[in-house]
């Protein structure tokens, strides 16, 4: 995924904009706790779905600036700190067609972060919950692969 990324970002100049109707790059943030046990996840409104925080980047080149952003935007959080500056996962997703857009792609970068747990949270209108969730528990939230992936790539991390 990573090498297909690569060539999208080459190819198209506008990749950063959400109006590239082929599809275009987004920023995602896997945010752990303090401890490293626990994962900030939404309920996405529209997908109905767990996922991890994250939208366009609305044509920031900085995509873990725009993962900062959207995490911060997403959680109510005030204080998201990058794990690392490097890109954590790759995952490029086809996004159903829906009345305004047609089908698209996400090329997703997603960043780990950190935050503290104890912070208050406030739900966004993209969300229907936001919750910190135990990573042995993520299973039970959902079965998609890259979201299990990344817990995957956590537990080898830090050896958990």
């Amino acid at each position: 995924m990573r090498a297909r990324l690569a060539r999208f970002v080459e190819e198209y100049e506008e990749c950063f904009e959400r109006s590239l109707a082929v599809g275009h790059v987004t920023g995602s943030a896997w945010i752990l706790d303090l401890e490293r046990t626990h994962v900030l996840l939404t309920h996405h409104g529209k997908l109905d779905k767990w996922l991890q925080l994250g939208g366009h980047a609305d044509g920031d080149a900085d995509v873990l600036r725009v993962a900062i952003r959207e995490a911060e935007e997403e959680s109510g959080l005030d204080r998201v700190y990058p794990v690392s500056r490097s890109i954590f996962d790759v995952d490029i997703h086809l996004i159903p067609a829906r009345k305004s857009e047609a089908e698209h792609y996400h090329y997703d970068m997603r960043f780990l972060l950190e935050a503290d747990r104890g912070s208050p949270l406030r739900i966004s209108s993209e969300s229907k919950d936001l919750a910190w969730v135990p990573l042995a528990q993520v299973e039970g939230l959902t079965r998609e692969e890259s979201m299990l992936r990344m817990v995957r790539k956590t537990r080898a991390l830090f050896s958990l």
